[in-house]
């Protein structure tokens, strides 16, 4: 049903309401007539899923892939039909692997060789787990896991190879971590540690998915020669979630904000969720949006290097709804009170501009980072670094798409001393308009104060203000029928001429 919030939201911002209607109207109009429409108007699939040729435990599969995300499902079944299937059982196995980490009701000795034997279940015939909470969202996954067994054991060896292999490290990484006692009193203690976590359950991601993207020849060679794109790729998704999920894993007892960071900022973990530290909540996730920052222009890297546009648009739509994201939660304290999303609108006005080329996402990368530095405060103790990793995203998009703008080019030297200057100047101009800004606030609060002070001492002394508004009306009244009339002696005529009777010539 739709709500009258959202209505109104969408008459404030119909440039959102456009692109939703771009995105899913114009998809049924060129499913349904097999039109051809201009990709820079409407969104067109690159590749279409051609579901009468799947056999069902395939299509069984991509039942799964709908409901475990829809996200990633919408992505995935627009892949070109050689990565389609070997991605989707990727992404489930995956899946599938953190539903069993995820489960706190399944006790550490169950779980870790669980964990750690995954890779091998994907060839054992039938296999399947039943063990998950029934509350475990993703539970029937596994419990139907048999399908993605069939499915997997049809795909090409060298692909079995690669899912099987980053299944295999995922799986081993999560287990060690269930096994460290510290980590399970208290979470991630080092920023070293978030680190590496990160990358057991997402830089993995990257580099298993880049290995496919370059097996299948959609990506460049030379990715696999830098692993540090594709660690980027993974982690910046990662660290966005954590950040965006705090409210949400700290109520299911997880921590993943490390240690070294938040305890900067208050004593203990729960205290960023109080109202009362609000400041200090938002100060800390500042330093972890920094943290996420310095992923971001390796992503745009790593976009680079994709060859085919299914590719590009599966890798290039996640990345960006992350910086979208990153800017909605800095400096939202509603980030510690509730799970925030992007809107649907803006989903879609992403997901358009995602979809054309390395161009467009870097301009959709630029708007939010600059969207990030707008709300960056001189209070913060993260701001000048901030402001340098903002710059320094800007500079590199500048470096590959350069513009003539004056102030792009300011932004985009974040280390050289005339930049900093310019940071300086921008944040007393900033701290100057809102001094102005709270003066005027405060005088009109008083003259408003005044003002109810003096009418209700006058209606308290007998004042008739029924009186005084019956006359304005009907005044109003008697202008709008034209038959207004100045009452005698008022006008500047008649009192000249008084003033010529009395005065002695």
């Amino acid at each position: 049903m739709v709500k009258v919030t959202d209505i109104l939201y969408y008459v404030i911002n119909p440039q959102e309401l456009r692109s939703i209607i771009q995105w899913y109207v114009a998809l049924l109009i060129a499913y349904s007539t097999a039109l051809i429409l201009p990709r820079k108007v409407w969104h067109q699939p690159v590749h279409e899923r051609e579901e009468d040729k799947e056999s069902v435990s395939s299509r069984i599969c991509f039942d799964f892939l709908d409901k475990t995300s829809r996200s990633f499902s919408a992505v995935i079944q627009e892949l070109h039909p050689e990565l389609l299937l070997p991605v989707c059982l990727f992404y489930l196995t995956l899946r599938g692997l953190d539903t069993i980490e995820d489960d706190t009701s399944i006790p550490a000795e169950t779980k870790t060789p669980l964990l750690r034997d995954f890779h091998d279940r994907l060839e054992e015939d039938g296999w399947c787990f039943t063990g998950n909470r029934p509350e475990e969202k993703d539970r029937e996954l596994l419990v139907q896991f048999k399908h993605v067994v069939t499915e997997f054991k049809k795909i090409k060896p060298a692909y079995r190879d690669i899912i099987k292999d980053m299944t295999d490290k995922m799986g081993n990484g999560m287990a060690d971590y269930i096994n460290n006692a510290e980590f399970n009193e208290v979470g991630v203690d080092k920023i070293e540690d978030y680190e590496l976590y990160c990358h057991y359950v997402a830089g993995l991601v990257g580099e298993g998915l880049t290995r496919l993207f370059v097996e299948s020849g959609y990506g460049n060679p030379a990715l696999l020669q830098k692993p540090h794109l594709h660690e980027s790729m993974g982690r910046f998704l990662q660290k966005t979630n954590i950040i965006r999920d705090i409210k949400e894993d700290f109520d299911d007892k997880r921590i993943f904000w490390p240690r070294e960071i938040w305890s900067k900022h208050v004593d203990k973990f729960e205290d960023l969720l109080k109202p009362e530290y609000r400041d200090a909540a938002l100060n800390c996730s500042s330093e972890m949006v920094l943290n996420a920052l310095n992923n971001a222009d390796e992503c745009l890297f790593y976009l680079a290097g994709l060859k085919e546009q299914s590719v590009f648009n599966f890798c290039a739509i996640p990345q960006s709804m992350a910086i979208a994201t990153l800017a909605l939660c800095f400096r939202n304290p509603k980030m510690f009170e509730r799970n925030i999303k992007i809107t649907k609108g803006q989903a879609c006005q992403i997901m358009v501009a995602s979809t054309q080329n390395l161009r467009l996402v870097c301009e959709v990368f630029r708007d939010h980072v600059r969207l990030i530095h707008k709300k960056n405060v001189p209070q913060d103790p993260s701001f000048l670094k901030i402001s340098i990793a903002c710059g320094k995203i800007e500079q590199f998009i500048e470096s590959i798409f350069p513009s003539q703008r004056p102030e792009d080019v300011i932004r985009s030297k974040p280390g050289d001393p005339k930049t900093l200057k310019a940071l300086e100047k921008e944040t007393q101009d900033k701290e100057a308009r809102h001094d102005m800004l709270m003066m005027m606030m405060a005088m009109g609060t008083m003259l408003l104060v005044v003002s109810g002070l003096m009418f209700g001492l006058a209606w308290l002394l007998g004042a008739r203000f029924d009186l005084a508004f019956a006359g304005v009306k009907k005044g109003m009244q008697d202008i709008m029928a034209g038959n207004w009339r100045p009452p005698p002696g008022s006008s500047g005529a008649e009192k000249l001429a008084k003033q010529f009777d009395h005065d002695e010539i």
